[in-house]
């Protein structure tokens, strides 16, 4: 009977660390990024400087550079070609925030190129987004409501396209970090040892995109698991 499965289980240690290996993380790239934001650049320009001169060094006028609230919120839109930094980012001056905007430009560099994995993740974000939404609830409905097995695995199944969104963005974030720390250099932004810091940051912070795919992964195995046996009552 399902009802069984909302007791303790041993499958359960697949979620506790899934969520401590997102603590860790988590923490890792707080305390990297405020150690390395306290660190002023020789250059003495902002990370919206940064941003500005990567993109003209790459040869891509088409992409704007805007000012957004929010904490460690930088992301590139493909979309409508704009690379908003955090104000903490955009104004800052700091190996942290020259690193984070350079990471940013990365993708835009990738957007640019027509980098397959970045086209593979935009394309996914429709039905990931699904996903990570309604995977659980449909498992739940399938339990609670329905005790139906088809309608449980097909939360799976939805659940499992969330989790491969996770695994395609790590080498997405991965090369765009790359190329970051590249640009970096080449455009002699950063000193060597300055470099050093920036790819601190950039390593940090790729440790939560890990860890998101681990935990997804992690909760994935532990489904298949409980509701994955053919033996599992059917409809």
């Amino acid at each position: 009977m399902y009802s069984s499965y909302f007791y303790y289980d041993s499958t359960y240690l697949l979620v506790l660390l899934g969520a401590l290996l997102s603590i860790i993380a988590s923490a890792t790239v707080n305390a990297t990024y405020a150690k390395y934001n306290k660190v002023m650049s020789t250059s003495m320009i902002t990370g919206a400087m940064a941003a500005e001169r990567i993109l003209r060094y790459a040869g891509i006028g088409d992409v704007s550079i805007e000012e957004i609230s929010g904490q460690l919120s930088d992301h590139y839109d493909p979309r409508h070609k704009v690379l908003r930094l955090s104000s903490g980012v955009f104004n800052s001056t700091s190996i942290a925030a020259i690193g984070v905007a350079a990471h940013e430009c990365g993708h835009a560099i990738q957007d640019n190129k027509g980098y397959v994995p970045l086209k593979l993740r935009g394309a996914l974000v429709p039905v990931a987004n699904l996903g990570s939404k309604l995977g659980l609830p449909i498992v739940l409905i399938g339990l609670l409501l329905a005790h139906s097995y088809t309608l449980t695995m097909l939360g799976v199944w939805v659940f499992s396209i969330a989790v491969l969104f996770q695994i395609v963005t790590l080498p997405v974030e991965f090369n765009a970090s790359g190329r970051a720390i590249r640009m970096l250099g080449d455009t002699g932004i950063l000193g060597d040892h300055e470099l050093k810091g920036a790819s601190s940051v950039l390593k940090a912070a790729a440790l939560t995109y890990v860890a998101a795919a681990a935990a997804s992964i992690l909760q994935l195995l532990r489904l298949i698991l409980l509701f994955g046996g053919g033996n599992r009552r059917r409809d």
